[in-house]
């Protein structure tokens, strides 16, 4: 029969093994974090272009869309992509849409780096112009 001497818990390699497991998980949340925030802040301003030039009328000026984009990345702080890298045009289901396609990169430790691929089409109403 087992006594309880051999039962008291968690050895001091467990201890470290756990540390070290809480730790390396908690680097990948505070590096992988930014890159997501502003994913929700590309997405917003595109889903907010997209109604605002939907509502506005039937013809749809590419120009003006890509001014208004960089307008508003101007204010919030985008870094991750360019307004240069969204194409508005028809996407490969013939739908007139905003697209971006892009890849964040984050430094993990030495060579190590997380890429996060994100891509999204947002459809948009009306007829393309220029």
């Amino acid at each position: 029969m087992k006594t309880r001497h051999g039962q008291r818990g968690m050895g001091i390699f467990g201890l470290i093994f756990l540390l070290g497991l809480i730790g390396f998980v908690a680097l990948v949340v505070i590096k992988c974090l930014p890159l997501y925030l502003n994913q929700m802040t590309i997405a917003r301003d595109l889903h907010e272009v997209a109604k605002q030039v939907s509502s506005s009328g039937s013809e749809i000026d590419i120009t003006d869309v890509r001014r208004d984009i960089e307008r508003r990345w101007d204010i919030d702080y985008v870094s991750q992509l360019e307004p240069k890298d969204i194409k508005v045009g028809n996407t490969s289901k013939g739908i007139l849409a905003i697209s971006y396609d892009y890849e964040a990169r984050a430094h993990l430790f030495y060579n190590v780096f997380i890429v996060i691929h994100f891509a999204e089409d947002i459809p948009l109403r009306g007829h393309a112009v220029g």
